[in-house]
């Protein structure tokens, strides 16, 4: 009697207790987590641009330098003491622009292993932060470059009135050919180096 009295108490004792629901524990680190792969993820796609436009411009500096660099024509006739011949160096904006596009396109080489390392660590700032500035300024040169050249393959295809200067590619056609060919591959150049620009803008303002 007294064991089964017992037995009655403590099922009594038992159906008094409230029963409690143990509530998980969300951790800050993986609140944080959750937060920073889908920006990690979309900074790391950028990452992946940047290397890619930076190797499109590369190639659009280096094809720049080596048109304009080879560029020469000689006419078929010539006199006693005239010889008609046409070659970049004879041209001040053109040195300017093949010194100008090779520069640059050594400056893209050097930076790539920058532009990996923000594919690695998309969330850094330091590289991308450099790799702004630069750009910048290598946008900036290639822009200049670019334009005193068309300047003169402008003057060279039309002219001018005023001070009368002649055409002169009505003569030496190849060599202003060439010459516009280089021209546009680095204004080419300069749209890759200011999509560089935006995006790295861009990774730092969602930082």
């Amino acid at each position: 009697m007294d064991s089964g009295k017992g037995m009655m108490e403590k099922k009594g004792s038992e159906k008094g207790k409230s029963v409690t629901w143990a509530t998980p524990r969300v951790s800050e680190d993986s609140i944080s987590t959750k937060v920073e792969a889908p920006t990690s993820r979309w900074k790391k796609g950028i990452a992946i641009t940047d290397l890619v436009l930076r190797l499109g411009a590369i190639g659009a500096t280096i094809g720049s330098a080596v048109t304009m660099g080879s560029n020469e024509e000689q006419l078929p006739f010539f006199t006693q003491f005239f010889q008609f011949h046409a070659q970049w160096s004879q041209f001040p904006m053109f040195q300017f622009f093949v010194v100008a596009n090779g520069f640059i396109s050594g400056y893209a080489v050097i930076t790539l292993p920058l532009s990996y390392v923000c594919i690695v660590r998309p969330l850094a700032v330091a590289p991308r932060l450099l790799l702004l500035t630069m750009d910048t300024v290598m946008m900036g040169l290639i822009s200049a470059a670019a334009s005193a050249a068309a300047a003169i393959v402008y003057v060279g295809h039309n002219g001018s009135r005023e001070p009368n200067w002649i055409a002169f590619c009505q003569g030496f056609t190849n060599f202003c050919q060439t010459a516009s060919l280089a021209v546009i591959s680095s204004f080419v150049a300069a749209v890759f180096f200011l999509c560089l620009v935006s995006l790295s803008a861009l990774a730092l303002v969602r930082n």
